[in-house]
């Protein structure tokens, strides 16, 4: 019986630390997506200042 609990509590972590995993690199990917938003939207404006004036 202690061998299935030890084996249920592993599981349990690996789960966890494979959500976490996923989550993270979810993350990451908006965040970078973000980032380049931003990049691409601050050059535009300063694009299109330039040529208004």
């Amino acid at each position: 019986m202690i061998g299935l609990s030890v084996a249920v509590g592993r599981f349990v972590e690996a789960l966890f630390w494979a959500i976490l995993r996923v989550a993270g690199t979810a993350a990451v990917a908006v965040a970078f997506v973000a980032g380049a938003a931003v990049l691409v939207l601050v050059v535009a404006r300063k694009l299109w200042a330039r040529r208004r004036g």
